[in-house]
């Protein structure tokens, strides 16, 4: 079975809301968007979930600062 990357729920929940924020604004109707509302609140725990088990590992520590502004180390 074929791993999905956390990107992919991450884009799903962040259009779905704006998909929300967008129809709410624009007085549709309020079943449309409680429903929606509701599938969106449990695109978010999936979403959390998915990101907190992926299998990321790096070899940059604190002492590394930021990766696109490195600073030098008191050690240097």
């Amino acid at each position: 079975m074929k791993k999905n990357s956390p990107y992919l729920y991450v884009t799903i929940t962040t259009l779905l809301l704006v998909t929300i924020t967008i129809m709410s604004a624009m007085n549709m109707p309020f079943n449309w968007v409680f429903y929606l509302t509701i599938i969106g609140q449990i695109m978010v725990v999936v979403m959390v979930y998915k990101v907190l088990v992926d299998d990321y590992s790096t070899d940059k520590t604190f002492e590394d600062y930021y990766e696109d502004n490195p600073i030098k180390s008191p050690k240097d």
